[in-house]
């Protein structure tokens, strides 16, 4: 009896607007938007201590960023929560 062959895998593109896709994921990934906000802050520290243990070996990863930190920035008036990481190239 022969071997059934893989299937071929098959690729798609998904595009849609940042926001909109943030929405989708907060949404429904998450239920809380709390638990959402502590997992993108932990994702962008594991990001950077990735690029700190990186730099370790080879400095120039880090460019010209001095100093790898996350930023978080509310605006109450537009009712925004802007959150920035070092942009370490």
């Amino acid at each position: 009896r022969a071997a059934a062959a893989a299937p071929e895998a098959e690729t798609f593109e998904y595009k849609a607007e940042v926001n909109r896709l943030m929405d989708l994921i907060v949404n429904s990934l998450y239920s809380n938007k709390d638990v959402f906000l502590r997992e993108l802050v932990s994702n962008a520290s594991d990001a950077l201590d990735k690029i700190r243990f990186q730099s370790v070996m080879d400095a120039s990863v880090l460019g010209e960023t001095a100093d790898l930190e996350i930023r978080v920035k509310a605006d109450a008036d537009a009712k925004t929560l802007t959150i920035t990481d070092a942009d370490a190239k």
